[in-house]
């Protein structure tokens, strides 16, 4: 299983889900639907390249990421203290989750949480207002993510 990068199917109901931010916030899912698509995005490690570039991309193109309808939400296993400094450092200014404790629960109630690395493989899901999984892309630690498909299933939405 842990070489399998799938996640969990669209069409699935997310799973729920609290926890804190780069600020100390609780940060639920549920406070975000109901009117709005929620794009959870989850990276492996604060300060990595390959997650710096993720993330930067994001916020350079937000209007493109997070508008009335969406909002984006992004996961890892670091610490919130890390995930401060992280984004402090790199100026994001969307929430940074943190999965640190239970270390990786909502990674794993997401399938995408690897049980080797001990960390969040680079899964993405389009969560409808319903709280259904409308799409998903799940890539290994190493292999930066193609964000393009979100987009053309936020245009389907």
């Amino acid at each position: 299983m842990d070489d399998v990068l799938t996640g969990l199917p669209v069409g699935e109901q997310a799973p729920m889900f609290t926890l804190r931010d780069q600020n100390g916030q609780d940060v639920s899912l549920a406070d975000h639907l109901g009117d709005r698509h929620v794009l959870l995005v989850f990276f492996p490690w604060a300060f990595s390249g390959i997650c710096t570039g993720e993330l930067t991309e994001i916020r350079d193109n937000l209007g493109a990421f997070v508008t009335e309808d969406v909002q984006v939400l992004t996961v890892s296993c670091d610490a919130m203290f890390s995930l401060r400094a992280y984004a402090d450092r790199d100026a994001y200014f969307f929430p940074l989750l943190s999965d640190f404790w239970p270390h990786g629960e909502v990674a794993r109630a997401y399938g995408v949480f690897d049980e080797k690395a001990g960390v969040a493989r680079r899964g993405t899901f389009l969560i409808g207002p319903d709280g259904v999984i409308r799409w998903s892309l799940v890539t290994a630690i190493g292999e930066r993510r193609d964000f393009s498909g979100y987009h053309d299933a936020l245009a389907r939405a």
